[in-house]
């Protein structure tokens, strides 16, 4: 067992010094002679382990440095042994290399390696130049003493003497090997030179110029300040002209490396690049020993094509025209003959090595029409695509690999997404093929050729495929279809229904970034039913006791914020939502807790049934041993002992919209992983039509509420965009006195007020009521059928407001929970609450709508001043049909259609309208505000080509309703409306149609009140 375990040891250092043993036999010129080396080396590869190789080794060191050390104890001048043979010298040298090659340090030698340099005889130097390459480093002190050797060797060619056979330039190849080889940056300063000059001499031989073409390669990747590209690009050409097809090669490596760190400076040899590359291609010209299986050396080809790639606008036709009339050829034309000769004659062959070649040249073609652009042939593009379709369904999985590489590449360009879609059956099944990097490439491809037209036919199949994937595909999979629902996603519900699948199919590999981002775009998107349907669908998923934790952490922090919006509908009520989400409580990890730990507050702020409930969870949690946990619960459990009830409900208010950042962090992950040349991470960034589409629609929204806050703070005074706080600046007045008697509104106040009432029915916050005492401040928000209404109430008085009551109204259409400040609803006179100065009274309302009307609920404020006063005041809350409406987009003639079907009395109202005697002009700047009242103020969609002239706006919209069918279906009303204007008589006509007349009324009076404000 021991033995065994050492030959396992020895393994892989046998594997290593094998090959090196048989390299250092063959360089000898001993063969029979090498006894020592041969002994030597059998010894190490018949160690039983590694501790008898080191006393081999160490054994083999102390009789080499005996050896090198003269019995006199006299040294040559430079420092070797002037006793040794030339043979033990180099026997000594070959063991020392060996040694340092299986991982010993070698630290002594180099005097023998010198003299073995500096000799004029072949095998001695062949020894001395590859002891000197693998022993010393460029920043070796004794390197000085050599250099002058290796620069005679460089431009001195001659013949080395003690071998016959030896060429007159062994000498130059042997330097320029270990030129090469050695590192350090002052020995390339000092040899770049003379490697230069050896390789554009005309007197070196082909051999030394293949050398000098890579060695200086490899100086210039080491420091790429060695050259200067415009003064060695004439020189460059002259060696491009060389008829050997090795120089050719090597000349060509140097070059594609040169331009790649400096592409400008060698654009003027691409004529020379096509010339070959038309000689080999299209005239055949190669020499016997360069054929590949018939193939005129692919290698040479591949790099003239891979220098091409590098000069995309290289097919411009306004510098083809100049270097024409500068003599400089029609190289354009022929190489565009070029690259269509090799897309047409290239197939699979029998041959796996001829189709291996002839396939490595045609992708690179294919690569170079794609770095063209749009700017190159169409004819290429199309032969392309069509030669890639029949590549990407062979059964060569290499060609197969890379023709879905390929074409994943060449979707990128503009006017080629219809072709890609033809072959993305074929693609489909790729994705199930036996070999991962196949799946991959086809992953990619079906990534990058998705669009607004395929996304949820290829999402759809990327998540039943998920279910099949193997483990190690799985989280890129996931990520490349979020990335893909979010792009294309024309309707946001299906957005958040597909992660949901994500996380049902694979939830160990949805990252946080993933359920991150649902949250942002579900709290930036306050539109439509969105946030409510999301709210719904997390809670219905959330409700099975085996669901992944992933699910429990989306579905905890969106009913934190939006639950409100469903807790009037059977089954998901404040108790029943926090009774679904504390059922995972014992699987979950500290992670989520903590996450359920802040939506229990929020659920214990908005329902008081809920306040039982999460006490004893949070009295549990603060002596938790995770220090996050129990501090988000004994800040919680102290917030209303230590804070107001006002100041609670506003720490726990829903959060505020996510910075919208330009790029995700899906889309940074995605190019953290496969870098910024991937044809993924390229596409990720170009945002689709339903991002900007979306994107234009929150900047419109945003803008218009600023605009709506600027016109309320330019009408009320300064007032702050939020009327939470801080509270505006009011200066005391003199209210009207009735002895005995209730103090009603000031007649100065009314107009005002009317006035922030109508601007209050299209905009999103602001000032309700304001005078000399009180301001009354109102921030709603809807979605749907429900609403959320905010209403503060602030004491601009001297001093404290008591008895402080607000009464609403109980109407039929609506279904109301309120909520407010202690003792602020309260029905008794005598009860109230108390605001003290510079303080705010807070009242919530969450309404439901149940029907039409047209009339705003009723609120009546009441409160008694210091010196016995009572001030009762009439308001209506801002809550109007319009505030429930969801824009519909129709096509003309469906537009038209619904309007002729609701003609009649009973569905239509029409009212005309003066524009106000200090309006401006009707023009084409005021009908634009007139539309921003429609789709903004009114929430009706637009009908793009329904108005037949510049003076008319249509749009349609729906209202919404909680109430239901005898399906269980929600009831909805169809609205139309379109207004007219009349620029000579500067007026508006109004008209409205819908199914119920109430609804028809509702909409023209806001329509009207908006225009008389626009």
């Amino acid at each position: 067992e021991d033995q065994s375990a050492a030959k396992a040891e020895r393994a892989p250092i046998q594997a290593r010094a094998v090959f090196v043993a048989q390299l250092l036999l063959n360089l000898t010129t001993m063969s029979t002679q090498a006894r020592g080396l041969q002994n030597f080396i059998s010894d190490l590869r018949n160690a039983k382990g590694k501790e008898d190789e080191k006393k081999r080794v160490d054994k083999e060191l102390a009789n080499i440095r005996k050896n090198f050390t003269p019995k006199g104890g006299k040294l040559a001048e430079d420092g070797s042994n002037p006793n040794l043979t030339s043979y033990s010298r180099k026997k000594y040298v070959w063991k020392l290399v060996y040694i340092h090659i299986l991982g010993y340090d070698v630290d002594f030698g180099h005097a023998e390696v010198m003299v073995l340099l500096r000799s004029s005889n072949y095998s001695e130097k062949n020894v001395g130049y590859t002891a000197l390459s693998l022993l010393m480093k460029g920043d070796d002190p004794v390197m000085s003493s050599v250099r002058s050797t290796m620069v005679k060797d460089l431009t001195v060619p001659t013949p080395a003497g003690g071998k016959k056979s030896a060429p007159t330039d062994a000498a130059q190849c042997l330097a320029l090997c270990a030129t090469a080889n050695i590192s350090g940056l002052e020995l390339i300063q000092s040899l770049h030179t003379e490697v230069l000059q050896t390789l554009v001499a005309k007197s070196s031989s082909a051999h030394v110029k293949k050398k000098a073409a890579l060695c200086l390669l490899r100086l210039v990747r080491t420091s790429a300040k060695v050259i200067s590209g415009r003064e060695f690009a004439p020189q460059v050409a002259q060696l491009l002209q060389d008829r050997h097809l090795g120089v050719l090669t090597s000349s060509m490596s140097l070059l594609y490396g040169l331009a790649s760190q400096a592409p400008n400076e060698y654009e003027s040899l691409i004529p020379y690049a096509v010339h070959i590359l038309g000689m080999l291609v299209l005239k055949k010209a190669c020499a016997r020993e360069y054929l590949y299986y018939r193939t005129p050396s692919p290698w040479l080809q591949i790099k003239l094509l891979k220098f091409l790639q590098l000069y995309p606008h290289a097919l411009n036709t306004d510098k083809e025209e100049k270097k024409d009339a500068n003599g400089g050829g029609t190289h354009v034309s022929q190489l565009t003959s070029i690259i269509s000769k090799i897309l047409t004659e290239t197939d699979v062959s029998d041959s796996i090595n001829k189709s291996n070649a002839d396939h490595a040249i045609l992708f690179e073609a294919v690569n170079l029409i794609v770095c063209w652009g749009s700017s190159g042939p169409a004819q290429l593009r199309d032969g392309a695509m069509k030669l890639l379709g029949k590549f990407i369904s062979v059964r060569e999985p290499n060609i197969r690999y890379l023709g879905l590489l390929t074409m994943a590449q060449l979707a990128q360009l503009e006017g080629s997404a219809e072709s890609i879609k033809k072959h993305q059956a074929t693609v489909l099944v790729s994705l199930k093929d036996a070999d991962i990097s196949v799946r991959r490439r086809a992953l990619d491809l079906l990534f990058v050729m998705c669009d607004t037209d395929n996304a949820e036919r290829i999402v759809d199949e990327l998540v039943a495929h998920l279910a099949l994937a193997d483990a190690a595909i799985r989280e890129e999979m996931v990520l490349k279809i979020a990335i893909l629902a979010e792009k294309y996603a024309t309707d946001l519900r299906w957005y958040v229904d597909t992660i949901l699948k994500l996380i049902s199919i694979s939830g160990d590999h949805v990252s946080d970034a993933i359920w991150h981002r649902v949250v942002q775009i579900v709290t930036n998107h306050p539109q439509g039913d969105l946030q409510a349907y999301t709210a719904a669908t997390l809670l219905v998923a959330a409700s099975p006791r085996r669901c992944h934790e992933t699910a429990v952490r989306v579905a905890s922090y969106i009913l934190g914020e939006f639950g409100f919006l469903i807790a009037e509908r059977p089954g998901m009520s404040g108790e029943e939502q926090f009774r679904i989400l504390h059922q995972h409580w014992p699987t979950s990890d500290n992670q989520t807790r903590a996450i359920l730990v802040s939506t229990y507050a929020k659920l214990a702020n908005l329902y008081e049934e809920c306040r039982p409930l999460v006490a004893p969870v949070f009295a549990r949690c603060t002596n938790n041993v995770d220090v996050e946990i129990q501090q988000r619960a004994a800040e919680y459990s102290s917030m209303r002992e230590a804070f107001s009830p006002e100041a609670v409900e506003d720490l726990l208010r829903e959060m505020p919209p996510f910075e919208d950042n330009k790029q995700s962090a899906l889309e940074q992950r995605l190019r953290e992983k496969e870098g910024d040349n991937s044809a993924a991470v390229q596409k990720a960034a170009r945002p689709s039509i339903a991002e900007r589409k979306r994107a234009a629609q929150s900047a419109a929204t945003i803008k218009a509420v600023e605009d709506v806050a600027a016109q309320a703070q330019q009408e009320t005074g300064p007032i702050e965009a939020d009327p939470v706080s801080p509270m505006s600046d009011g200066s005391p007045g003199t209210a009207k006195k009735a002895n005995g008697s209730k103090v009603g509104i000031p007649k100065e106040v009314i107009p005002a007020m009317r006035k922030a009432f109508s601007n209050l029915c299209t905009s999103p916050s602001g000032v309700l009521f304001e005078n000399a005492m009180l301001q009354v401040g109102v921030k709603h928000e809807y979605v749907g059928a429900q609403g959320r209404i905010s209403v503060f109430f602030g004491n601009l008085n001297k001093t404290a407001l008591s008895h402080f009551r607000a009464t609403i109204e109980e109407v039929d259409h609506l279904r109301i929970q309120k909520q407010g400040t202690q003792g602020l609803l309260d029905e008794d006179e005598s009860g109230g609450c108390d605001v003290a100065v510079r303080t705010q009274a807070k009242l919530l309302l969450i309404v439901e709508v149940t029907a039409p009307f047209d009339d705003a609920p009723a609120m009546k404020v009441s409160f008694e001043t210091e010196n016995g006063e009572l001030h009762e005041y009439p308001l209506r809350l801002p809550i109007v049909a319009t505030c429930f409406m969801e824009p519909v987009t129709l096509e003309p003639g469906a537009f038209m259609q619904r309007w002729r079907s609701l003609e009649g009395q009973d569905r239509e109202c029409q009212e005309v309208v003066k524009a106000p005697p200090n309006a401006p002009a009707i023009d084409e700047e005021y009908m634009k505000r007139i539309a921003t009242i429609v789709t903004d103020g009114l929430k009706f969609g637009r009908c793009p080509g329904c108005d037949p002239t510049p003076w008319t706006v249509s749009g349609a919209a729906t209202f919404r309703t909680g109430a239901k069918d005898m399906n269980g279906n929600n009831i909805n009303v169809g609205c139309l409306v379109r207004v007219e204007a009349n620029p000579q008589a500067g007026a508006f006509r109004v008209t409205t149609r819908t199914l119920h007349p109430l609804c028809s009324k509702a909409v023209k009076n806001v329509a009207l009140v908006s225009i008389k404000l626009a």
